[in-house]
C-alpha cells in the first residue's frame, strides 16, 4: 500500500483540481451576471410537452436522419439510441430524441428541445473549443447532486463532487443535478466525475448529458429536468444505449 505524503491540504487541492477538470467541459464561458433560467430550468417545468420527432422515417430499420457513416458505428446489439440533432454546424440549438428498437424497427419514444456547445459542432474536438464532438458514443454511467431517480445505469450521487463552483452564475447552479456521462475520452465504468482522459487532456473530456440552463454549453448536451429524468429511467445497460450526435448535415453524411 502506498501512502500520500503530501499532507491534507495538498491532497485536497489535488482532488479539487481533478473535479474542476471533470467540470471544465460543462461550465459557463466566463463568470457573468445571472441570467433568467429558460424553459428547461431545474424546476423541470418545460414550456411545452415533449413531442416525438417528425424526422423522415422512410426506412424504419434506420435511425431517422443518420447517414451510413454514423449508422455503421451504432453497435449491432444496441437497442436504445439518444439522437442529438443539432440545428447547424455553428448553432447551439438542438433536439434530443430517444429511440428504442422493437424487433428491427426504431421507434421514437420522446423528444425534447436541447442545447449543445455554444460554438456548435466539430469532428475534431479539443479542450476549450466550445464545440460538441460529432459521433457515436456509449452511455454507461450517471450521477449528480440529486438522488437516483430510478435508473438502471450505475449512479454516483455526490453533492460536493457535482455542485458547480460558487462563482458560476445562478443560471448554471443546477446544471449537474443529473448527469449522464457521454463516453468520449473517458473510462467506461467510472463515475462521470472521473477526470481520466485516455486520449490526453488536449482532446477534452467531461462531456455529459445534463440539465439545461437555457443557452449553449462548453461542449455538453443539455435538456430539461423532465427529459433527464425520462432518459435516466429509460436507459438500460442491458440494451447497450448509445448517443448519436451532431449537426443535421454531419449526422446525415
Amino acid at each position: 500500500m502506498q501512502f500520500d505524503r503530501r499532507g491534507p491540504v495538498a491532497v485536497a487541492v489535488a482532488v479539487l483540481g481533478a473535479l474542476l477538470v471533470a467540470l471544465s467541459s460543462c461550465g459557463p464561458a466566463a463568470p457573468g451576471p445571472a441570467r433568467t433560467r429558460g424553459a428547461q430550468g431545474a424546476d423541470g417545468k418545460a414550456a411545452r410537452t415533449p413531442t416525438v420527432s417528425s424526422a423522415p422515417t422512410a426506412d424504419p430499420t434506420r435511425v431517422p436522419g443518420v447517414g451510413d457513416r454514423l449508422h455503421r458505428r451504432i453497435p449491432a446489439d444496441s437497442g436504445q439510441v439518444v439522437a442529438v440533432y443539432g440545428a447547424g454546424e455553428d448553432s447551439a440549438d438542438a433536439t434530443v430524441v430517444l429511440y428504442t428498437r422493437q424487433g428491427t424497427h426504431w421507434r421514437p419514444v420522446g423528444s425534447w428541445p436541447a442545447h449543445n456547445g455554444r460554438h456548435g459542432w466539430t469532428t475534431d474536438h479539443h479542450e476549450g473549443d466550445q464545440r460538441t464532438p460529432v459521433g457515436v458514443f456509449t452511455l454507461t454511467d450517471a450521477g449528480g447532486v440529486l438522488a437516483d431517480p430510478g435508473t438502471r445505469l450505475p449512479y454516483d450521487r455526490d453533492e460536493g463532487a457535482y455542485a458547480p463552483p460558487h462563482e458560476w452564475d445562478e443560471a448554471h447552479q443546477h446544471d449537474f443535478d443529473y448527469v449522464i456521462a457521454i463516453d468520449y475520452n473517458r473510462r467506461k465504468g467510472t463515475p462521470p466525475r472521473d477526470a481520466t482522459r485516455p486520449w490526453g487532456a488536449d482532446r477534452g473530456g467531461g462531456i455529459w448529458l445534463h440539465m439545461d440552463h437555457g443557452s449553449g454549453t462548453s461542449a455538453c448536451v443539455s435538456v430539461s429536468r423532465r427529459a433527464m429524468e425520462s432518459l435516466l429511467r429509460t436507459l438500460d445497460p442491458a440494451r447497450h444505449p448509445v448517443v448519436v450526435m451532431g449537426d443535421r448535415a454531419a449526422l446525415g453524411a
